[in-house]
């Protein structure tokens, strides 16, 4: 199963890719793993992408669709994978349609989970992370602020800097410009799967395996 993942900031794409990836035993692929298993093997684009990032560069569009089609390539992608930020934006479509073409993948499931963006906003200034365990909680479904539920470390949850209202709202507007003319663009040439992100975590991956079967 090829499975193609969107959301906006705290939506919760990234655990749901993480439940599907056990549920179906297929890989887990974020941008972020893209960058960091290609610079760790020491490819020729991991190390160009390096780099960049050593300088504070972002990394361009068309070595971002290198790096996906090398994780593909490089793995059981006829197996089956999530792939979870990419394509972001109209040209890394066309990076994607060549990546697909050239992988022969003609049938994944485009998974969209929607919000309300205000509900968004409240779900994201509301969260901590803890210092020495990395768990992220929601500070309104936890009894004890001073505490981390994981570890048990006190005074170790702090709040991210891009969590204030002003910073979650300027990144939801960017998601809405940039990709939602990705999922217009795919809308008509793929299985498209929406859903209510807003739900609770199990009640929106039940929503979603019921859906793919």
């Amino acid at each position: 199963m090829q499975i193609i993942i969107f959301g906006s900031p705290g939506v919760g794409k990234g655990t749901q890719a993480k439940i599907l990836s056990q549920k179906y035993n297929i890989k887990h692929i974020s941008t972020g793993d893209i960058l960091r298993e290609s610079v760790a093997r020491g490819t020729e684009l991991g190390l160009a992408a390096k780099e960049l990032m050593d300088q504070g560069d972002l990394v361009p569009d068309n070595l971002m669709g290198g790096l996906v089609k090398e994780t593909l390539e490089n793995m059981d992608y006829k197996k089956g994978f999530i792939l979870d930020g990419f394509p972001r934006t109209l040209a890394q479509c066309d990076l994607m349609d060549k990546i697909f073409a050239d992988l022969k993948i003609d049938n994944p499931y485009f998974i969209v989970l929607e919000s309300d963006s205000e509900i968004i906003v409240n779900r994201l200034t509301a969260r901590r992370l803890c210092e020495k365990c990395g768990t992220i909680v929601n500070i309104n479904n936890i009894h004890d602020m001073e505490i981390c539920p994981n570890c048990g470390a006190k005074d170790s949850l702090i709040k991210r800097k891009d969590d204030t209202k002003e910073v979650v709202r300027k990144r939801l507007e960017i998601y809405k410009k940039t990709t939602f003319p990705v999922i217009d663009y795919y809308r008509d040439k793929y299985n498209f799967i929406f859903l209510n992100g807003a739900d609770t975590i199990s009640v929106v991956s039940q929503n979603i395996i019921e859906r793919l079967s």
